[in-house]
């Protein structure tokens, strides 16, 4: 039916679009061998000599990164502080656990030395079957906590140090005294006396002190260390100087010693020198204490009233106080009892004489 609808006059190129008069011209004016390349063909045909295709890149064999989009946020102030209060956090914990084990340490110890019969003195380590026993108990381990061992310790061994140091002026003096036996005899009897005098004293009064006041924290114990101590730094400075007739080889002995033998001075020199490094070694050990007494939180107030507490809880003080109060009251009793009766008396006599005798013998 269609074939009967159509225009049979009609032009059959008329709606063909590709016999429209551009196409065709546009057709007619191709390049030649357009029309026989095909790029999606397969082929490896090159392309025609005038068409030109854009170099592909070359692949690459590096593996794909892939950059951050955005930058990390820089390390402010606040994270910084935050990290300081992390660290210190942790060094105070570090610290505390140290102290409760060194705690712990101690506290088995000394219940060891409890089931063991409690502690016993080793101290002037002696023979078991010398006639003296020892005197003092000392392990630093015990009794010193950690962080002030060393310290106790350097004190002990400055002290043995003086100690050798004037039991070698005795030989100092006593060379002296044999080139000059008529003027240092003083001087070597002196260095002996010195030597039995100053070691145990030394020991007993700043030594021992020192060692109680950092094993049980004694504000009253540290301040009977330094009175001490300072006494002690002065004898050394004498000591170093070597006055003529004081018992001592210091600069001004052995300077004198020089003169008369050179021998003696040399060992008078060195023996100064072990004096003058005793007194420079006090100085600065005593400085170092003083640190170490602020950080431990004593003061002049906790010795009185550890002072306090020492002599009223002292048995001796205690049964002298209760003995003079008890003399004390028995006395004023009696001179009570004797007014009573003498006033009594008067009283009596007074009924019976006049009353003007009666107030002489009153009076």
């Amino acid at each position: 039916m269609s074939d009967f609808d159509s225009n049979p006059f009609a032009d059959p190129d008329l709606n063909n679009p590709f016999k429209d008069p551009s196409v065709t011209q546009v057709t007619r004016n191709v390049p030649p061998g357009l029309d026989e390349y095909n790029p999606f063909s397969d082929s490896r045909t090159p392309p025609p000599g005038n068409v030109k295709i854009p170099n592909a890149p070359a692949p690459s064999t590096q593996p794909a990164i892939m950059k951050p989009t955005e930058e990390p946020p820089a390390y402010t102030q606040i994270a910084k502080e935050h990290a300081l209060a992390q660290a210190e956090l942790l060094k105070r914990q570090e610290e505390l656990e140290r102290k409760a084990a060194e705690l712990d340490r101690r506290e088995r110890e000394m219940q060891n030395l409890n089931r063991q019969g409690g502690r016993k003195n080793n101290w002037p380590p002696l023979p078991g079957n010398f006639p003296v026993g020892p005197c003092f108990y000392q392990d630093f381990s015990v009794d010193i906590p950690v962080e002030f061992q060393k310290t106790v310790k350097i004190m002990y061994y400055l002290w043995m140090f003086h100690a050798v140091t004037l039991f070698l002026n005795i030989f100092g003096c006593l060379a002296w005294f044999c080139v000059a036996p008529t003027a240092r005899g003083v001087d070597f009897g002196l260095s002996i006396l010195w030597f039995l005098l100053f070691t145990p004293c030394s020991f007993v009064c700043w030594y021992r002190p020192l060692y109680g006041a950092f094993r049980s924290d004694s504000s009253f114990r540290f301040f009977v260390f330094f009175f001490v101590y300072i006494c002690q730094f002065a004898v050394h400075v004498l000591q170093a100087a070597g006055f003529q007739g004081w018992g001592n080889c210091g600069w001004i002995s052995s300077l004198t010693g020089l003169n008369e033998s050179i021998p003696v001075g040399i060992m008078m020199i060195i023996i100064t020198a072990l004096f003058t490094a005793s007194a420079v070694i006090s100085l600065v050990m005593f400085k170092k204490v003083h640190g170490l007494y602020r950080t431990t939180g004593a003061s002049f107030e906790k010795a009185q009233q550890e002072f306090a507490t020492g002599v009223m809880s002292n048995k001796t003080v205690q049964t002298a106080a209760a003995n003079a109060a008890s003399t004390a009251a028995t006395s004023a009793a009696q001179n009570a009892f004797k007014a009573i009766c003498i006033y009594s008396f008067v009283l009596l006599e007074g009924m019976h004489t006049p009353h003007s005798a009666a107030t002489e013998k009153l009076k």
